[in-house]
């Protein structure tokens, strides 16, 4: 117990000469994370694949699950997309029939409380453009080293996008249509265990995270683990933090809205192929 508060308090301390460090310039940073998701094998129908052909396939999925991102933050800004990597011959490319699995650049910034990401979505370029998602961080009395920084412990719950696409090929109840519908359709709750280090002061994270008195090093929320791997402080040239422009101008509930109904469209195709589900096979 002792030693846990002396480890505070060391900490507290190398904040306040951090913050002061940081204070003397505009200083700028970038942080490496790697991203992990676990998700569904898709429901084809009655669509019969050989164990060779699900084996490539879960590998194709893991791989477009398993993601390096960069984060280039400042005081107030930050942008966060994919780090940049030549695909393999066999890597698929993009994920089924033309759903792109990867997110697209995404933009942050505090002081005018506004996100906006870059996204492509079947072959449409869209710009969405909305508040800062907020979430209720509870302090936890736990810490962990992550590399050479102390990292506090926070937890949130939130709501999962109906839109989430990693549970694309999950299954959805079908007996007792009005009941199942509400429960198929109500948001889940997902508990957002988060790790931030208050060493770099500045509130941003990775992804949609943010608003934490240091920034945020690791992120686990249902099915999503991301990591930093590597941290760069006042970089001798200065990281460009640009603001995505390009594609139609959507909020995150109307994209959302359009990736579920996509979702839905996809899920009825595989149903319609099955015995007995009304369509050609």
């Amino acid at each position: 117990m002792k030693s846990q508060f002396f480890r505070m308090i060391l900490v507290c301390l190398c904040t306040v000469f951090s913050m002061q460090l940081f204070a003397q310039a505009d200083f700028q940073g970038q942080a490496v994370y790697d991203s992990k998701t676990s998700a569904e094998m898709p429901d084809f129908g009655d669509r019969q694949m050989s164990e060779e052909q699900k084996k490539r396939f879960q590998e194709r999925l893991k791989s477009m699950f398993e993601k390096t991102y960069v984060l280039s933050f400042n005081r107030s800004e930050s942008i966060y997309k994919e780090e940049e990597k030549l695909e393999s011959p066999t890597s698929g490319g993009r994920g089924f029939r033309g759903l792109d699995m990867s997110a697209g650049a995404k933009y942050k910034n505090i002081k005018t409380n506004e996100v906006i990401v870059d996204q492509e979505f079947f072959g449409k370029q869209f710009l969405i453009k909305d508040s800062l998602p907020k979430l209720v961080w509870k302090m936890e009395n736990e810490s962990k080293q992550i590399g050479q920084y102390t990292a506090f412990k926070a937890t949130a719950v939130k709501l999962a996008s109906a839109a989430d696409i990693t549970s694309f090929g999950g299954p959805r109840k079908e007996d007792g249509a009005e009941k199942n519908k509400e429960e198929n359709d109500k948001p889940k709750e997902i508990l957002v265990t988060a790790w931030y280090t208050p060493q770099i002061p500045v509130n941003q994270g990775p992804g949609d995270y943010w608003g934490l008195p240091g920034l945020i090093l690791e992120i686990s929320a249902d099915k999503t683990t991301i990591l930093c791997s590597k941290i760069i402080l006042n970089p001798k040239e200065n990281y460009e933090i640009k603001v995505p422009k390009k594609g139609k101008e959507v909020t995150q509930a109307e994209y959302d809205e359009i990736v579920k109904k996509k979702i839905e469209e996809m899920r009825e195709i595989g149903g319609n192929r099955r015995p007995g589900g009304g369509g050609r096979r």
